[in-house]
C-alpha cells in the first residue's frame, strides 16, 4: 500500500517508525522470532504436503521427484503416509503459530493502552490543556483496538509473505521453466495493491475523526440532556447525532466495500495468473503434466492468502492515522520528576511565605505575600475566567510559574522544593466524578486499608452515613446503578469524605461544593477543617457565605494582581465577596 510505506518513510525522520519498532521490542524478540519460525515452518509443511499430493492426483512415476533424489516408484501407501505427515506438521505448526499470534496481538494491545495511560498520567498539565475528554477517551479505548488489528494484520502479512516465498521457491524448484510466471504474480501483486489505496487511506483517517466527534458527542450525555431540553433542542440533537452516525455509518460501509472490491481484483488477477501459468507450460517444452499440477497446487494455495493480503494492508493502512494519535500522546513530555514528599513533623507543619508568585501561561497574574498556614481556610475569589484555577494549579505544584520566591521557616525554597512540599495533596474539581464501582473502593482509592470504622466516620462527617443506611448498602452502595446512585451534592460530598482519609498537606477544593446549598457547605467545609488541623485548605467559591469560614481572603482583580486579606478584616472581607456575587447575578441577568 502507497500509503502504508509513505508513512514509514516519514516516520522514520518524525520518530513514529522508531517508536512503532519499540513496541514490538517490548513484547519480547524471542516470542516474534518463535512466529516467525512457526510461520516459516508451517510453509515449507504446507508445500510439502502439496507436493506429495501430486502422486495421489497422477499415480505413477513423477519426474521431479525421482530427480530431485525421491524414489520415484514410490508405493501409494507411502505417499499417503508421507502427505498426512506434512499436512499434520503444517496444521500443528499453523495452530501453534495463530495461538502464539494471538498472545502477542492481546500483549500488545494491552502495551499500548498502559504506556498511554501512564503517559497520560505523567504528562504535564499544560500538555492536555488543548486536548479534549472525547479525544482522550477514544486514544484510551476505540483508538487502540484499530492499532492492534494493524499489528494483528502485519501478523498475517508475514505469514502471507512467507507462504509466497516457499511456493514460488519449491515451484521454481520443480520446474524453473515456470520462472516465466513470476513476473505475471508480481504485476498481479502490484495492481492489487495500489487498488484504490489512496481512497482507502482517506476513508480511515475520516473515520477516526468521526468516531473521536461521536465519542465527543456522547460524553456525559445526562448533563447534556437537561441542557438540551431546557433549550428545546431535541430535534437539533437528533440531526445532529444521526448526521455523525451517517458519516461513521458511510465509512464504515466504504471500508468494507473496497474491501470487497479489492477481494475481486484480486480473484480476476489470479485468474488470470493461473491461465498465463497454463499457456506457458502448454507452449514450452519439457514442462511435463505432473510438475504442471505441483506447481498450479503451489501457487493454489496464494489465493486465499492474496485475498486476506488485500484486507490486511487495508487495516495496517487504518492503523497508520491511529497510531499517530497514539504517539501524539504516549510521547507527550512527562512532568520533572518531583523530590521526595516532605515527611509532616511531629510537633506540627510551620506556614510556608510565598513572596512573589508570578504566571506568565495561560493567564497572567502576580500574587505576593500570601501565607499558607496549616488548619487554616483560604478562600480564593474573582471573576470567572481570571486564573483562579491556573493559580490552584501552582498552589498545587502541578504547573511552574513563571517566577516564584517562597520560605519555609527562614530557608528558601524553589519550586521543586516547594512541591516536594505539597506532594502529599488533594484536588478536587468541579466536575470531577468517582469512577469507582462502589463507596468503599472510592473510599479505599483515597486511603488504602483503611477500616470500616473509619470510613463510615468520614462519611458522617460529611453528612452522607444517613443516605447510605437508607439505601442498605451502606459501603457496598454500587455508584453505576440504582442501588445506590447519588446525586451530584452527594458525590461532591463522597470525594470530601476522601480528603478526610487522605489528610493531605495541601487540599484545594476548586467549587468542589458547589452542587450543596449555602448552609450545607458551610457545614462541610466548617467540619473538614475541624477535622485537617495540620492541612491547608485552599477553596475557590464565588459564595460570600464561605468568607465567614475564612482566615485569609485573596481576590484576584480586574488588573490580574492578587490582593490578600487576614480574617481580622472580616467585614471587608463579606463586603467584597457580596458584591461579586451580586455583579455576578447582574451580569447574568443582563445576559
Amino acid at each position: 500500500m502507497p500509503g502504508t510505506w509513505s508513512w514509514l518513510q516519514r516516520g522514520c525522520s518524525d520518530g513514529l517508525s522508531r517508536s512503532f519498532f519499540l513496541t514490538l521490542k517490548a513484547l519480547g524478540l524471542s516470542k516474534i522470532a518463535t512466529y516467525v519460525v512457526l510461520s516459516l515452518a508451517s510453509a515449507l509443511a504446507g508445500g510439502m504436503a502439496a507436493l506429495f499430493a501430486v502422486p495421489l492426483i497422477q499415480p505413477g512415476d513423477v519426474a521431479w521427484l525421482g530427480r530431485h533424489g525421491t524414489a520415484g516408484a514410490a508405493s501409494l501407501e507411502m505417499c499417503v503416509l508421507l502427505f498426512l505427515c506434512a499436512s499434520v506438521a503444517f496444521a500443528l505448526a499453523r495452530w501453534q503459530a495463530a495461538r502464539l499470534a494471538a498472545w502477542l496481538a492481546s500483549r500488545y494491545g494491552m502495551q499500548l493502552r498502559a504506556r498511554v495511560h501512564e503517559s497520560l498520567v505523567d504528562a504535564r498539565l499544560s500538555t492536555l490543556a488543548d486536548a479534549t475528554s472525547a479525544e482522550l477517551a477514544n486514544v484510551l479505548t476505540h483508538n487502540v483496538e484499530i492499532v492492534t488489528q494493524g499489528f494483528s494484520a502485519l501478523l498475517q502479512l508475514l505469514v502471507a509473505g512467507m507462504t509466497t516465498v516457499v511456493s514460488l521457491a519449491l515451484a521454481l524448484w520443480i520446474s524453473p521453466p515456470l520462472v516465466m510466471a513470476v513476473p505475471v504474480i508480481v504485476v498481479c501483486s502490484l495492481i492489487s495493491a495500489r487498488f484504490r489505496s489512496r481512497e482507502h487511506a482517506a476513508v480511515s483517517r475520516q473515520y477516526i475523526t468521526d468516531m473521536t466527534r461521536l465519542f465527543w458527542m456522547s460524553e456525559d450525555f445526562p448533563r447534556r440532556w437537561r441542557h438540551i431540553k431546557s433549550f428545546g433542542q431535541e430535534d437539533a440533537e437528533k440531526r445532529s447525532h444521526a448526521d455523525s452516525s451517517a458519516r461513521l455509518g458511510h465509512g464504515y460501509r466504504r471500508q468494507l466495500e473496497l474491501i470487497a472490491s479489492g477481494r475481486l481484483v484480486l480473484e480476476l488477477l489470479a485468474a488470470i495468473g493461473i491461465a498465463a501459468i497454463f499457456l506457458v507450460a502448454h507452449h514450452w517444452k519439457g514442462v511435463d503434466q505432473a510438475s504442471l499440477i505441483a506447481v498450479c497446487l503451489l501457487l493454489g494455495r496464494l489465493l486465499p492468502y492474496m485475498v486476506s493480503t488485500r484486507q490486511s494492508f487495508h487495516q495496517l493502512a487504518s492503523a497508520v492515522p491511529a497510531f499517530e494519535l497514539w504517539y501524539r500522546y504516549a510521547d507527550a513530555a512527562p512532568q520533572a520528576s518531583p523530590r521526595a514528599a516532605f515527611h509532616r513533623p511531629a510537633n506540627g507543619m510551620p506556614p510556608v511565605w510565598i513572596e512573589e508568585l508570578t504566571l506568565s501561561e495561560p493567564v497572567r497574574l502576580r500574587i505576593t505575600d500570601l501565607w499558607l498556614h496549616p488548619g487554616e481556610l483560604l478562600l480564593v475569589s474573582g471573576d470567572s475566567g481570571i486564573g483562579k484555577t491556573s493559580l490552584a494549579d501552582v498552589l498545587a505544584g502541578m504547573i511552574r510559574p513563571s517566577t516564584f520566591t517562597a520560605w519555609l521557616e527562614g530557608r528558601r525554597l524553589d519550586f521543586d522544593a516547594y512541591a516536594a512540599w505539597v506532594r502529599h495533596g488533594a484536588y478536587l474539581s468541579q466536575n470531577v466524578r468517582p469512577w469507582q464501582q462502589t463507596v468503599r473502593a472510592c473510599l479505599r482509592w483515597a486511603a488504602e486499608g483503611v477500616s470500616d470504622e473509619t470510613m463510615q466516620e468520614a462519611l458522617a462527617d460529611v453528612g452522607l452515613d444517613k443516605r447510605l443506611g437508607a439505601a442498605k448498602c451502606g459501603l457496598e452502595a454500587t455508584l453505576d446503578g440504582s442501588s445506590g446512585r447519588l446525586s451530584g451534592g452527594e458525590l461532591q460530598r463522597l470525594l470530601l469524605a476522601q480528603v478526610l482519609l487522605r489528610q493531605p498537606m495541601l487540599a484545594i477544593l476548586d467549587e468542589a461544593t458547589s452542587a450543596l446549598d449555602a448552609g450545607a457547605e458551610s457545614r462541610v467545609l466548617a467540619r473538614l477543617k475541624q477535622k485537617l488541623p495540620g492541612s491547608i485548605l485552599i477553596v475557590i467559591s464565588h459564595r460570600s457565605s464561605v468568607a465567614d469560614l475564612a482566615d485569609q481572603n485573596l481576590v484576584i482583580g480586574g488588573d490580574m494582581v492578587a490582593t490578600v486579606r487576614r480574617q481580622g478584616a472580616l467585614d471587608l472581607v463579606r463586603r467584597d465577596a457580596a458584591r461579586m456575587t451580586e455583579s455576578g447575578h447582574s451580569r447574568t441577568t443582563s445576559g
